[in-house]
């Protein structure tokens, strides 16, 4: 099977999908250090997006949103949020996915010129761990890869758009939600939850408040010192209590509180 018959085996039958809807994912993992997003460049222009697609007509919007992001990226999530829709009347000009010119735009004129139609999108989140997902671009990708937030580059169509308000969502989540337990190890030090929450808000958070602040919500366990090192300097390693940091979704305390 040669490249066309695999780009036209991956789109299938465009009357099965619902026209006008599409589906772009979010995915925030953390490294320890930085914040990273999930990322495709095209190999058709090169083009770097979110992991995106279509919604079957006999599909739950969710499910969808699964499969989309499994087939886009080889990861597989039980749960993402949708947090916003994008229908700005002009969130898609000016880029094609496909020029009509070259031997693809021409194979898939069809293709290009249902691609080209207005769409609103559905966006939706994760935040996920790093190191349990790895991803794959599928084969309408050159590449699939976690890229730091603060070296993002310039993304396709209203991608930008999308992801800095999947940020703001959860910038606005961790004032009142506790925020990090799909994104740390399951033992971790103050200073590395420190870290995440200043990605998150993109500011410095004083120490001692921060600390204190986070003991006094309850939803984590301290553990013995077990980092190498000098016994004196090796820092408390503190695990998230499901329980508890459940029960703090449930009410809506949070960091700010």
């Amino acid at each position: 099977m040669d490249d066309n018959e695999k780009y036209g085996e991956w789109f299938g039958d465009l009357s099965s999908f619902l026209p006008g809807v599409s589906i772009d994912c979010v995915i925030i993992g953390f490294d320890l250090n930085e914040l990273n997003i999930l990322l495709l460049k095209w190999k058709e222009g090169g083009h770097w997006m979110l992991p995106g697609g279509f919604v079957h007509k006999d599909e739950d919007m969710d499910h969808a949103a699964s499969r989309i992001l499994e087939e886009r990226t080889g990861i597989r999530l039980p749960y993402l949020k949708q947090f916003h829709t994008f229908g700005d009347l002009d969130r898609r000009a000016n880029v094609p996915l496909f020029n009509p010119v070259t031997p693809l735009g021409a194979q898939f004129k069809e293709m290009f010129d249902w691609l080209e139609q207005r769409f609103i999108s559905l966006g939706y989140l994760s935040l996920v761990d790093m190191r349990s997902s790895v991803p794959a671009p599928d084969l309408l990708s050159e590449t699939c890869i976690w890229k730091p937030l603060k070296s993002i580059p310039d993304l396709i169509y209203d991608h930008n758009l999308i992801a800095n308000k999947a940020l703001e969502q959860i910038r606005n989540q961790i004032n009142y939600l506790p925020i990090g337990i799909s994104l740390l190890p399951e033992k971790f030090t103050m200073k590395q939850l420190q870290i995440l929450y200043e990605e998150i808000l993109q500011k410095k958070v004083d120490r001692a408040n921060f600390q204190k602040k986070m003991l006094k919500l309850g939803f984590l366990d301290r553990h013995e010192k077990q980092l190498t090192g000098g016994a004196h300097k090796a820092p408390f390693l503190y695990a998230f209590n499901r329980e508890k940091y459940n029960l703090l979704l449930e009410k809506g305390i949070g960091y700010m509180s």
